[in-house]
């Protein structure tokens, strides 16, 4: 049985919970982070010396880091899934979108998703949120250049890299108090990807 670590209201858990929906795999999860504590804890962290979330326990085989767990989950127990195929160039594609999510995409979101979401209207530093929401803009304009003439972000199929890019942009639709750029090809594609079930259960949920 796979034990997953982490809060749901976390976007890195969300994507390992809607990547095993997709593998029709069960799992136990176990609340982590913020307010549930246990993250900092000596046990956790034996498991996982950084104390983030989240952690994948599978017959005492562990794992941590949101991006490792998704390809190690498809690779153990989906092997004629289309999430993450063995081509080695659709494979490196799809492994780019899942770097650049945590390289570049969540550091520059992140700053906005706290602020509009987690601060309290009078903290808020508005002059500093605009410069951040403009950096965020540039990023998925360029998802939106990408997805022109596409159905999914690296093949005819929803592969991980849909998964990855989808859980943040649920951040960035979900997002109230802001006015969003039309980024057609964006908001085609996601329209698309939230019909999906994983999407339904685990992303498509106010933002907290």
């Amino acid at each position: 049985m796979i034990t997953i670590w982490g809060r749901a209201n976390s976007v890195n858990v969300q994507k390992v919970l809607w990547c095993c929906d997709e593998l029709v795999l069960p799992y136990d999860r176990i609340d982590a982070g913020l307010h549930f504590g246990r993250n900092n804890e000596p046990d956790y962290l034996a498991m996982n010396p950084t104390g983030k979330i989240p952690t994948l326990v599978d017959d005492g085989f562990v794992l941590w880091e949101s991006n490792s767990i998704l390809r190690y989950l498809v690779l153990q127990y989906g092997e004629a899934s289309p999430l993450y195929p063995p081509e080695p160039k659709l494979r490196a594609s799809i492994d780019r979108w899942l770097d650049w999510t945590l390289s570049t995409l969540q550091p520059a979101e992140r700053p906005v998703f706290w602020t509009l979401v987690r601060t309290p209207a009078a903290e808020r530093d508005m002059t500093k949120l605009a410069k951040d929401f403009d950096a965020v803009t540039a990023l998925w304009r360029l998802v939106d250049n990408h997805l022109q003439g596409r159905f999914f972000l690296e093949s005819d199929k929803f592969t991980l890299a849909d998964i990855v890019i989808g859980a943040y942009a649920k951040r960035w639709f979900g997002l109230e108090g802001v006015e969003r750029p039309p980024l057609p090809n964006l908001e085609r594609w996601y329209s698309r990807i939230a019909t999906r079930s994983g999407f339904k259960k685990y992303i498509d949920f106010p933002l907290t």
